[in-house]
């Protein structure tokens, strides 16, 4: 059980029956009286922003959550499908459910599932992943345009800017905290 001192960002409770993280916290002790706990919060299911302000002695349940090693199988329609590496049980995740992460899913990446309860609520991937591109304008030797990028697709239908010096084919290394090319993969 936590209080309202407890509170901090990252810290992660229960609030109406929902999983909640703490993105923002201010301590303001007025003149007389209690002190007053300001909070932002994000449900972690809908991601929904929720502002709270308690005071001194208040609890809260903290969020029983789950995060497990699971492989990325396959995407069908709008769902995609993890593996549990323990018991090769598997869950299916909705591409709403994912939201930038589809991104940058490749078959056989391992990636960490945040579950609440039985309820998968987010995946986490690593933070660079290596995918091919797939279309791409050729290269134009001597083109001084001054353009230091251009656009590219790769396997996961993501398109980013990329060096002029890409092309088909190529494998690079993508930022998944950014989206940004991050490297060329020498082979």
């Amino acid at each position: 059980m936590y209080t309202v001192a407890d509170l901090r960002k990252g810290l992660k409770i229960i609030l109406d029956g929902d999983p909640y993280i703490v993105i923002a916290f201010d301590f303001a002790k007025p003149g007389k009286g209690q002190a007053l706990y300001r909070t932002k919060m994000r449900n972690m299911i809908n991601g929904t922003i929720l502002d709270r302000t308690y005071r001194s002695g208040e609890t809260f349940d903290p969020a029983s959550l789950d995060e497990r090693t699971m492989q990325y199988l396959y995407k069908e329609d709008n769902a995609y499908h993890f593996m549990d590496n323990r018991n090769y049980e598997q869950i299916v995740i909705s591409e709403d459910g994912l939201g930038d992460t589809k991104n940058y899913l490749i078959d056989n990446l391992q990636v960490d599932v945040l579950l609440f309860g039985e309820k998968a609520i987010g995946v986490n991937v690593p933070n660079f992943v290596n995918l091919r591109v797939i279309k791409t304008d050729p290269w134009a030797k001597g083109d001084t345009s001054g353009s230091d990028s251009k656009p590219a697709t790769v396997e996961t239908g993501y398109v980013l800017r990329v060096p002029p010096f890409i092309e088909e084919g190529e494998l690079i290394t993508i930022d998944t905290r950014t989206g940004e090319y991050s490297t060329m993969v020498k082979g």
